[in-house]
Parts: structure tokens; C-alpha cells; sequence
């Protein structure tokens, strides 16, 4: 693959350990960590615009 796809292999590993970290902080379930994590992204902008951006 060339330099695009390693930018949004990258860009997918973030967005996972990010979801991992703030579903753990917030939750401290695993389960709900892995869900979270599995999710990337979409539970990233959810927790951003439902608890930060108040």
C-alpha cells in the first residue's frame, strides 16, 4: 500500500486508542472500552459534541 493508506491506517489506530481511552475514563468497563474502541471515530465526535462542546 503506499503513503495514503498508511495515513489512514494510522489515522484508524488513533481514533480506536482514543475511543479506548476516553470510554475507560468515562466508564471504567472494559466491555464498554472494546465496544468504544471497535466504534473509533464515531464514539469520539458522540462524547466530543454530547459532553464537551455543552
Amino acid at each position: 500500500m503506499g503513503r495514503k493508506g498508511d495515513v489512514v491506517r494510522t489515522g484508524l489506530s488513533f481514533g480506536s486508542a482514543l475511543a479506548m481511552v476516553i470510554s475507560w475514563t468515562a466508564n471504567k468497563s472494559l466491555l464498554w472500552a472494546i465496544v468504544h474502541g471497535l466504534l473509533s471515530w464515531l464514539y469520539v465526535i458522540y462524547y466530543a459534541v454530547r459532553y464537551h462542546f455543552r
